[in-house]
């Protein structure tokens, strides 16, 4: 099983490196070519705008889109991953690229800039105790679908939803030494 790590901004490095220390095969993907090897993909924080652009340009915007709604394609998105990914984003720019493949509505940068950035304890549903969880430039989930599930929240809103083989989070798991978000998803990919 190879999973990706979407490679065109952001923080590749620290996912791709979490995956190995999974025992998974990790694959920076920067091209068709590298996405069609995987059966999952992270997209990494980042600049949100900045990324959707570039897999606009890279052409992977329409195949992430397309292996996801065939199945084919678990998809992962951190901080500026889950911004791409809802389908509604109540404070983006005019034609805010986006994959729009979640039935969630994010807010970005709702717990203020980087000076506001902080780690928390947080309750993860599927998770037996709790885990380290680092904000920076967080988005949240303002409104969520019905076949979303709700996996961790704080007293602002959702901050990690899952929807079918879709995975969002407003923190940055990678920058923890905790794997269990990682293994997680690995999960997912696994009944791909």
């Amino acid at each position: 099983m190879k999973i990706g790590v979407l490679a065109v901004q952001g923080a590749v490095t620290e996912h791709l490196n979490h995956l190995k220390k999974c025992g998974i095969e990790a694959v920076a993907v920067k091209d068709s070519e590298s996405l069609n090897k995987t059966c999952g993909l992270i997209i990494p924080g980042g600049e949100s705008t900045t990324i959707g652009k570039l897999i606009e340009i890279f052409g992977l915007a329409d195949l992430i889109r397309e292996k996801n709604r065939q199945g084919s394609l678990a998809v992962f998105g951190t901080c500026a991953g889950m911004v791409l990914l809802a389908r509604d984003i109540v404070d983006g720019i005019n034609n805010q690229p986006k994959l729009g493949l979640m039935d969630i509505e994010v807010q970005r940068n709702a717990f203020g800039r980087q000076r506001e950035s902080f780690e928390t304890e947080l309750n993860f549903e599927t998770l037996e105790s709790p885990l380290t969880a680092v904000f920076i430039r967080a988005p949240i989930v303002k409104k969520a679908g019905p076949e979303v599930e709700t996996l961790a929240e704080l007293s602002e809103g959702i901050v990690a939803a899952r929807q079918g083989n879709l995975l969002v989070t407003s923190f940055h798991p990678e920058l923890a030494d905790d794997l269990r978000i990682h293994q997680y998803f690995i999960d997912i990919c696994r009944t791909i």
